[in-house]
């Protein structure tokens, strides 16, 4: 694992390098059981992909790829995304592989579509019984990665109120896991027609996006 990421970021480790043409980076959207949604925004990822591919140097494939935990190929992908509005439920050997992953290199962006957050959180715990999740501060690298946002998470969808929380968990000192609560950047970076959010929404959600990605690429 960690031999794969380290020849995948000899390529990703400063946004404005230039990149191999056999090196395509796309995003590992976690299929999971328990009865939630976990395939909700369909088109989310593909154009957050299309937006990154366009604004950085990082050159990004056309789809995103879905992937159980328990999948051979699944440290093949740096960079996995966890989404949906019920239930996630992880089985014992999932649990454990997830934390291999993790502690191993990988990278986890978890975005509440209204709904997962209990059931995220208890399944984490899991993972690493040992950590909690901690709210990271607006000076956080994650938020000035690429673009800057001196607030924190923009606010896409209302739910229930209240200002957007940026989540992680860390292990040996490095942010294993980011969770994206109170905001839904995965319906921001919907087709406009979807949820018909003003394009400077979509905008800042998608931008956020490439932060994300960025630091995970990066750090």
């Amino acid at each position: 694992m960690k031999l794969k990421i380290i020849i995948f970021l000899f390529f990703l480790i400063i946004p404005s390098l230039s990149f191999s043409q056999s090196c395509s980076f796309t995003i590992g959207r976690i299929k999971y059981s328990g009865g939630g949604d976990w395939y909700t925004d369909p088109t989310s990822l593909e154009n957050l992909l299309k937006f990154i591919g366009e604004n950085t140097n990082i050159k990004t494939a056309k789809k995103n790829a879905v992937v159980s935990i328990l999948n051979e190929d699944l440290f093949s992908y740096p960079y996995l995304y966890i989404t949906g509005h019920g239930n996630i439920r992880f089985s014992a050997k999932e649990v454990e592989r997830l934390r291999k992953y993790l502690i191993n290199g990988g990278f986890l962006h978890a975005d509440d579509c209204y709904g997962m957050d209990k059931s995220f959180r208890r399944e984490m715990k899991k993972v690493f019984p040992e950590q909690d999740f901690i709210e990271l501060p607006f000076s956080h690298k994650i938020y000035h990665s690429f673009y800057d946002f001196p607030d924190g998470l923009p606010k896409i969808h209302e739910h229930d109120g209240g200002p957007p929380h940026g989540y992680g968990i860390y292990y040996e000192g490095r942010l294993v896991v980011f969770y994206s609560f109170n905001t839904d950047l995965g319906d921001g970076w919907e087709d406009p027609d979807v949820h018909n959010d003003p394009p400077e929404k979509r905008l800042s959600a998608l931008k956020m996006g490439t932060n994300i990605v960025v630091y995970a690429l990066t750090n």
